[in-house]
């Protein structure tokens, strides 16, 4: 787990709620504080799709942040800044096997719980924290490193300037 303090807020937030810096990752959660305190879950209330849409749209648990991202930033959008905002960012269940083949990483897909990344805007501090679950207990802390490593590469390669704090 590591700490990221972003530099560049507004390039960072532009990129989050209007580009798309984590479109292809799944949004666990969602929490915006503006005039009220909006909560957003993430996770895909399957019963309201068909079983053909389910399939064809190749819906899962988690909607992908690029569906939810118009709804949260419709709330934050305007002349005043947030309060605050905090979003976890899941890494696609279907990308974890080829993450753990990349980096070398001797372990299944179905071990791996989550690869996460915290986004949380507050007091005028914007960071990101990273994250790791696994299905069972282990001292190995390889697939941590590699997954801290794969989030500060994919943000220098984005062009989002930060610090470790």
């Amino acid at each position: 787990m590591i700490a990221l303090q972003i530099e560049d807020k507004k390039t960072f937030t532009h990129e989050l709620f209007v580009g798309g810096l984590f479109d292809r990752f799944f949004l666990r959660e969602a929490v915006i504080v503006t005039f009220n305190t909006f909560s957003v879950d993430g996770r895909v209330r399957q019963g309201y799709y068909t079983e053909e849409e389910l399939e064809e749209g190749r819906i899962e648990e988690y909607s992908l942040w690029s569906a939810v991202k118009p709804f949260c930033f419709s709330l934050i959008k305007g002349k005043k800044l947030p309060e605050s905002f905090r979003l976890v960012f899941q890494y696609p269940t279907a990308a974890t096997e080829r993450f753990l083949a990349d980096n070398g990483l001797a372990m299944r897909a179905e071990q791996v719980k989550g690869l996460y990344l915290n986004v949380r805007y507050e007091e005028g501090q914007l960071g990101c924290v990273t994250g790791t679950a696994l299905a069972y207990f282990t001292m190995d802390k390889s697939l941590e490193r590699a997954w801290d490593e794969a989030v500060v590469r994919y943000l220098k390669s984005r062009g989002i300037p930060f610090y470790r704090s």
